[in-house]
Order: C-alpha cells, then structure tokens, then sequence
C-alpha cells in the first residue's frame, strides 16, 4: 500500500521562507516516477489544484508554474523516497493546502497522478 506524507507547512509572514517535505513509502521503484507539488484553495475541488512544481524521475528536469519562478525550488532524494519544496519571498496569495502526488509521467495536471497525500496548510500572512 503506498502512502505519501506531506510536512512542513504552517503559519508564516509575508518574505519568509518555508521547505515542505513529501515521503512516499509502499513504492519500491520510488525512483521510477515523477513528482508534483500541487495547491488547493478553499472552493476549489481536486480536479483544479494548480501545479507548483514537478520534478521527473531522476530530478534533472523540473517545471514551475509562472507565479513561482525564482522563488520556489523543487528537489528529490530518491534513496530517501522523499520530494522536496522549498520556497522563499512567500506571499498571501501564496496560501493553499500543499499536495504532493506520484506520476508515471509527471505533468501538470492532476490526472496523470495515481498517488496523493492528505496535504499540508500554508498559511502566509501579510
């Protein structure tokens, strides 16, 4: 059974920064798949989290949705089974629940995600 485990959200103000880790267990070719950060706003359902960030199998190919470019950095360690997020200069609009999903192809769009977590609050302050 394969469970995903996002961490590291919380309350923070407007200008800091806050790195959010995602732990996959229960996928043993971990580094076979592609991973995603994906946000979700209140009235918003699944189907429509906006895409943060992907990170292909090996880590050597990212994407980043314009809103976030220069400021967010996604990572792997695959001998960890875990994804990172690391993101700085945060802002309001920046507030979301976190998502980290397994892909077998890695896009930005939800649908080709097989695996979620329960999700991690950001909540940033102005």
């Amino acid at each position: 059974q394969v469970q995903v485990e996002e961490s590291g959200g919380g309350l923070v103000q407007a200008g800091d920064s806050v790195m959010l880790s995602c732990v996959v267990s229960g996928r043993r070719t971990f580094d076979k798949y592609a991973m995603g950060w994906f946000r979700q706003v209140p009235g918003k359902d699944r189907e429509e989290r906006e895409c943060v960030a992907t990170i292909n199998y090996s880590g050597d190919t990212t994407y980043y949705t314009d809103s976030v470019k220069g400021r967010i950095t996604i990572s792997r360690d695959n001998a960890k089974n875990t994804v990172y997020l690391q993101m700085s200069n945060l802002k309001p609009e920046d507030t979301a629940v976190y998502y980290c999903g397994v892909s077998p192809v890695g896009r930005n769009t939800t649908n080709v995600y097989v695996d979620w977590g329960r999700g991690t609050q950001v909540t940033v302050s102005s």
